[in-house]
Parts: structure tokens; C-alpha cells; sequence
């Protein structure tokens, strides 16, 4: 993996569930992973797994570090998981994000093309689209060092594709480590140092 820090950020070890497994490998920092397959695989289970929202064996580390030494709040605040159709708890998206965010917020709505008015808009009101973005916001101003993504841009057009893979490639360079499921095999080789197949519970690397 050449050009990519030898730093191991993410480490997965014999992590497995009635889904599929074990499963084992590490993420560098800098690096993005691609995992594809078909359609209830369970690779939006493993994300899940990785960022200690579903039951499973075996474990994951950061930097390291056991998940289980962690407090479940600082381990989802380090690795963020962001569902292909995220959940909002509040009417408006703006009301997600803490006014010292303001600047991160405008800063990458704009990279992504996005009109700030979004903020005030009711959810409801939005399309997909808009809100697998603003989503991607939220997920980006928690500062994670993981970003876990299931089918960030599934919904979007071809520019708008383009406008979030150029934000995920500054984010790489800047460290972020990134695991991506997608059914698009370009957008895979885009952006993925490695890209991963999962089928019938197994892993491999195509």
C-alpha cells in the first residue's frame, strides 16, 4: 500500500455474528476500504460491528485499543457509522449541529454544493439526496478518525457524486481512515486502496 501511513488505525479481530465472520484485518490511517457484494451479505452489518452497535463475538481496536475498554459514547464518537439512510432526531437538520460547528458546517456544505438554507429546512422537505449529504455533514463534524459509510451517495446525481468523493479524498489525506460500502464498482476503485467482497459470511479481497 504504497504512499499510505504505516500507522494501524482500525483493527478488526475474529469479529463475527450469526451474519457472517470472523473477520480480521487492520485500516491504516489514510487508507479507504471499499467492501461490495449482494444485496443482504450483511456488509451493512459488519459496519455495524466495527462501530459496536450490534451484538457480535471477537472485537475491534483503535490505535490499539479494545473497544471494550471504552466507553460506548467515546468509541461511536471515534468510529462513525452513517446508514445508508441515516436517522434525525430533530426537525431541522441545523438543529443537529453545535454553533462552535458553524464554520466546519458552511465550509463543507459548500464543498459539497449545498445551499445553507438546507440547515432551517423541515427533513421532511428534503429529498434523499439533501439528506444523505447533510447527513455526511454530521458525520464529518463529529471529527471521527473512522468513517464508516453505507451507500453514502446512492441517491445522488453525478456531480453531486463527485463533489462528496473529492471531500473524502481531502479527508484521507488529512488522516481519516474510511470503510465504504458500495455497490458501484467505480466509485470502489476511485477511492479504495483495497476493496473487499463479502458473500456467504466470508471476506476477500478481490
Amino acid at each position: 500500500m504504497a504512499g499510505l501511513s504505516a500507522t494501524v488505525l482500525l483493527s478488526a479481530r475474529d469479529l463475527r455474528s450469526p451474519f457472517g465472520g470472523p473477520f480480521t484485518f487492520d485500516v491504516h490511517a489514510g487508507e479507504c476500504i471499499a467492501i461490495q457484494g449482494p444485496s443482504g451479505a450483511g456488509k451493512s452489518v459488519l459496519l455495524r460491528m466495527l462501530a459496536d452497535l450490534d451484538p457480535h463475538d471477537g472485537g475491534a481496536l483503535l490505535d490499539g485499543r479494545p473497544a471494550s475498554s471504552m466507553s460506548a459514547p467515546d468509541w461511536r464518537a471515534a468510529v462513525v457509522y452513517q446508514a445508508a439512510e441515516p436517522a434525525w432526531w430533530e426537525a431541522t437538520a441545523g438543529a443537529h449541529f453545535a454553533a462552535a460547528d458553524r464554520d466546519f458546517v458552511g465550509a463543507t456544505l459548500a464543498a459539497l454544493g449545498l445551499s445553507p438554507a438546507l440547515l432551517d429546512t423541515e427533513i421532511e422537505r428534503l429529498s434523499t439526496g439533501e439528506r444523505q449529504r447533510l447527513a455526511l455533514v454530521r458525520s464529518l463534524a463529529r471529527r471521527p478518525r473512522v468513517l464508516l459509510l453505507d451507500e453514502p451517495t446512492a441517491a445522488l446525481d453525478p456531480d453531486a457524486v463527485a463533489r462528496v468523493e473529492a471531500l473524502l479524498r481531502a479527508r484521507l489525506a488529512a488522516g481519516m481512515a474510511i470503510l465504504i460500502v458500495t455497490h458501484a464498482g467505480e466509485q470502489a476503485r476511485r477511492l479504495a486502496q483495497r476493496i473487499f467482497r463479502l458473500e456467504q459470511g466470508q471476506l476477500t479481497t478481490t
